[in-house]
């Protein structure tokens, strides 16, 4: 039996626009399954195979690249999906390294129970710095950020890092001999506790992912849009302004945790308020809307200044080019090199396919 005139057209029709829209739906899982192989496969790289090339210099190095990505990443829910800019995350950094040394040195406690003990001390204290800043944004948030982390970072050079004495500080100036702070027995050596650090970081990443991909992150987004158009939507901005606080704020007291280890001393001069600004300086270029921003900043934070001193160069003039990179990406790439770099090597690549591509080929001459 025969279909009627014109039914086959539109039920190919349909069959084709419904082919294409499972290649359209199956195009976005593709996709997904293959950065999550790439990034199987860079994890494994970077735990496995990284340890093994590089020198203890390096290791040490990429060890503070893990810490400062986690210190990134806080900083990066704020101004990237909140649109919050705070200039106080390294003296967020210092109040957690503090938590965790004290603990450290005071009780025999497991090396995680720590970080998280120290993450939710600064997660404290991070409500307590955004209760005041919640109705204030641009410019004003930041200059009062700045002027806090000012202050704490005073305080702390008054009562100093706790290094092995007796009270409450757990201060002794007169200690000849100063004990480091502990690592984990699993990490005791410096790849070891490398491998551990990333290890925590990816914990971080994957708890701010969690949250992107759930009911906070959609508000967030529609905070940093408009946030009259998400208070008429029924979302309540307080409290979502105040989660990013406290989110930032443990993932960064995590971090202190894991540098208090990598160091084994702290001391207050390795936490100046001015380092706030250098840090959101990377933040931007890296790119504040992509988690790999955060690495990216992390690298340009501490890799860099390490490989220029191993080369014999000041690592003051970075300062010059912190800020070429912000004017760069501020006027040409908001997204930042974590969204630029991959588009221009993809259209440099297709750019060099078309010209292969289009060659003409070589005229062959016959014999006369």
């Amino acid at each position: 039996m025969s279909e009627p005139k014109g039914r086959g057209v539109v039920w190919t029709e349909e069959r084709g626009t419904s082919d294409e829209g499972r290649r359209r739906l199956k195009a976005p899982r593709r996709r997904a399954s293959g950065e999550m192989a790439v990034i199987a496969v860079l994890l494994a790289f970077v735990l496995f195979g990284l340890p093994q090339l590089m020198s203890l210099y390096y290791i040490d190095t990429m060890t503070q690249v893990a810490v400062y990505s986690m210190v990134a990443l806080g900083l990066g829910v704020l101004v990237g999906r909140v649109g919050l800019v705070s200039l106080g995350q390294v003296a967020v950094l210092a109040i957690g390294a503090w938590v965790a040394a004290r603990l450290l040195f005071a009780t025999a406690q497991p090396y995680p129970l720590i970080l998280l003990e120290a993450g939710l001390v600064t997660m404290v204290a991070g409500v307590v710095i955004g209760l005041p800043a919640l109705r204030l944004r641009g410019l004003y948030l930041a200059l009062i950020t700045l002027m806090l982390a000012g202050g704490l970072t005073v305080v702390l050079a008054t009562v100093n890092f706790p290094n092995g004495g007796h009270g409450f500080l757990g201060y002794n100036g007169s200690l000849l001999h100063i004990p480091p702070i502990r690592r984990p027995s699993i990490a005791a050596s410096d790849p070891a506790y490398f491998r551990y650090s990333v290890v925590v970081a990816l914990l971080m990443f994957a708890l701010v992912l969690a949250h992107i991909r759930t009911k906070p992150g959609r508000a967030w987004a529609a905070i940093r849009q408009s946030e009259p158009a998400a208070l008429a939507a029924g979302i309540n901005t307080w409290l979502y302004k105040l989660w990013a606080f406290a989110l930032a704020s443990f993932i960064t007291g995590v971090a202190g945790g894991v540098l208090a280890g990598a160091v084994h001393y702290l001391y207050s001069i390795g936490f100046p308020t001015q380092d706030s600004i250098t840090l959101l300086a990377v933040v931007l270029m890296g790119g504040v809307y992509s988690l790999w921003g955060a690495v990216v900043a992390a690298l340009l934070y501490q890799f860099l200044p390490a490989l220029l001193n191993n080369w014999g160069v000041s690592a003051d003039w970075l300062i010059i080019l912190f800020g070429l990179g912000v004017l760069q990406v501020l006027t040409t790439a908001p997204a930042g090199l974590a969204d630029q770099v991959p588009r221009d090597l993809a259209r440099l690549g297709r750019f060099v396919r078309g010209r292969v591509r289009h060659r003409p080929a070589p005229t062959q001459g016959g014999a006369t």
